[in-house]
């Protein structure tokens, strides 16, 4: 019997070198292999901005500073290097040392659109690291499939509760103070009602 072949496990320091040497696309690390980041489609850059808008407002009057995807967020635990959608960082910006620059270790707010390809991963594997992150507080998906947002958040002993909205309703950030009006959110988008 032949033994399958080994695939390459990349290290940390090899992924730095691909994304210091590859400056037009992304790439995510986990576990050792080097994913590069495909585009969005147009719907899924403007969710991402229409919640950016709302989350930026809302941290204005804060000691916080929400960010696009151009932010790296490296989760310690896993050992993943990912760029969501839209993060929040309260407080100055904690970098991740062995990172290339623009790569934090402490978000408060993170947000992912899904899409067909990312779907399972955002809402399940995602959740999951996410989790880990000592200073995160909430974790938002907004669906590409229907009118609908998810705010997973942590509450002050530690546990996890999880919120949704449809058409018609609202749901709050309440670490920044935001609220996220699923209608206005959709508002231009192609996903129906």
């Amino acid at each position: 019997m032949v033994a399958p072949p080994r695939l390459h496990r990349y290290t940390y320091r090899d992924y730095v070198a691909v994304e210091m040497t590859s400056p037009t696309t992304k790439h995510e690390f986990l576990d050792g292999e080097i994913y590069a980041m495909a585009g969005g489609t147009e719907d899924h850059s403007a969710l991402a901005a229409e919640v950016l808008g709302v989350l930026l407002l809302a941290a204005r009057d804060k000691p916080c500073r929400a960010h696009t995807s151009d932010l790296r967020i490296y989760v310690e635990s896993p050992g993943l290097a990912t760029f969501p959608d839209v993060t929040v960082i309260c407080g100055p910006l904690i970098q991740h040392g062995p990172s290339p620059v623009s790569t934090a270790l402490n978000p408060a707010v993170l947000v992912e659109v899904t899409s067909e390809s990312s779907e399972h991963y955002d809402t399940v594997d995602k959740l999951g690291f996410y989790k880990t992150i000592p200073t995160l507080r909430e974790y938002v998906i907004v669906s590409h499939r229907e009118r609908r947002i998810t705010v997973h958040a942590r509450d002050d002993r530690g546990g996890w509760t999880s919120r949704t909205a449809i058409t018609g309703g609202r749901i709050d950030v309440d670490s920044i103070g935001a609220m996220l009006v699923v209608d206005e959110i959709y508002a231009k988008s192609s996903v129906a009602p």
